[in-house]
């Protein structure tokens, strides 16, 4: 080597943010490969970073011994004392190669493993920078537009913003500034790939903990989110703090700071929610500004059927299904809207049936109605304790009905059965 390798390593290092133990080890390989590559692979060679003289030294291992068979991997212990006169029979001593004579093919063998080292250096210390930043947002300029993403160079690397993760309607040009929300960072054999989204709901509510200092401070706390890009958003916010209003801190002095993330979303609406740790309030209040009448809790199905005056039906309802569709992915519940008189007029219709089907009055009727009891298959599965506890009536009274739903029930199944009979026979 004709220049110090100490300086290279260094300012290499610096700029791609490498260890240098790494840029060591890549130098090695490399002269290792390329001395293989010219003296040939059936040699035992071993290349060491001299950090004193700043060069790669090559050195060949030869055992000693006191008949030469194989001169490429045997030396005599005459010869061998040359190199080290404490040497003895048996032992393996390392000849220092001359380096100079290597060619041109294997110098580019060398630049071709050196290279490769410091790509994937360099992409494990970007891998390791951005992982920890899955989650958050990031400013880049537009590199590049290409058929079905935007490249965006970050600085250091380049992220890749998905046309299907753009807000609709909204377009980039080369060179312009933007910001995203970092979805996945991935590691691969060709480098690290960085994803960013526009249209994530993290993107929502990091743009809000970038207004609001109280949400930094957790003052405020941001439960959860849901979107429609570029239409309209729902989020939920809690302060354990009674004097914080967490709606009021999020919209800003005049709407300040909720028309700072309205901007960067493309005018999409926001409705800020308080969060209820009663799920029917909290429920209540995502479909707001529709006012809801009576809510019906389904635990198992994790459902609610939410019933509302019908003047407010379509605006519970929203534009195609928005507003509900928002509000049950916010929550995490199925939501069904039904208005008042369409309510009465399946209640009305399910009470006469089970009056007739199993004796029971209308009052009795009506609550199991309420209780999401409508039919003897959902009856018979109760026990007469359960049904005591939801209608407050006798055990004695709760096991007749319950025997009357069973009875019922079997009667169905076997005309069903004689109908799936007839069929075949036809």
């Amino acid at each position: 080597m004709y220049y110090d390798l100490n300086y290279v390593i260094e300012q290499v290092g610096k700029e791609k943010g490498i260890p240098k133990e790494t840029l060591i080890d890549a130098v090695e390989e490399a002269f290792l490969a390329a001395s293989k590559k010219k003296f040939g692979t059936h040699l035992d060679l071993e290349a060491k970073f001299n950090e004193e003289l700043g060069e790669i030294e090559v050195f060949q291992f030869k055992t000693v011994v006191e008949e030469i068979n194989e001169p490429d991997i045997e030396i005599s212990l005459e010869n061998a004392k040359i190199h080290d006169p404490e040497c003895m029979i048996g032992d393996s001593i390392g000849i220092k190669m001359n380096t100079s004579s290597l060619g041109r093919i294997a110098a580019q063998t060398a630049k071709q493993v050196i290279v490769q080292k410091v790509r994937n250096a360099e992409s494990d210390v970007i891998y390791n920078e951005y992982k920890n930043k899955k989650g958050e947002i990031v400013t880049g300029v537009i590199q590049r537009v290409e058929k079905n993403h935007y490249v965006i160079n970050l600085g250091k690397t380049e992220a890749i913003l998905p046309i299907k993760e753009m807000i609709p309607g909204e377009t980039y040009r080369q060179r312009e500034r933007i910001k995203g929300y970092i979805l996945d960072v991935e590691k691969s054999q060709k480098g690290c790939t960085i994803l960013m989204s526009r249209t994530h709901p993290g993107f929502l509510v990091k743009l809000f903990a970038l207004e609001v200092p109280e949400i930094q401070e957790n003052i405020i706390k941001i439960i959860g989110a849901a979107r429609e890009p570029g239409e309209r958003a729902k989020m939920s916010v809690y302060s354990e703090d009674s004097d914080v209003d967490p709606i009021g801190a999020c919209v800003g002095v005049r709407g300040s700071r909720v028309q700072s993330v309205v901007q960067e979303l493309r005018g999409e609406k926001i409705d800020i929610i308080p969060w209820s740790r009663d799920v029917a309030k909290f429920v209540c209040n995502t479909l707001a500004p529709a006012r809801v009448s009576k809510v019906y809790i389904n635990e198992e199905e994790h459902s609610m059927e939410v019933i509302v005056n019908d003047d407010q039906l379509s605006l519970a309802i929203g534009k195609k299904g928005q507003n509900v569709r928002l509000a049950s992915k916010l929550t995490g519940w199925k939501i069904d809207i039904d208005s008042e008189s369409e309510v009465e007029k399946t209640s009305k219709k399910t009470i006469d049936e089970l009056m007739e089907e199993l004796g029971v009055s209308e009052i009795l009727a009506r609550v199991l109605n309420d209780e999401y009891l409508r039919d003897s298959k959902d009856i018979s599965k109760l026990t007469p304790e359960e049904m005591n506890k939801i209608t407050s009536i006798s055990i004695e009274d709760c096991k007749r009905i319950i025997e009357k739903a069973k009875s019922m029930l079997g009667k169905t199944e076997n005309i069903d059965e004689q109908e799936v009979t007839k069929v075949h026979e036809a």
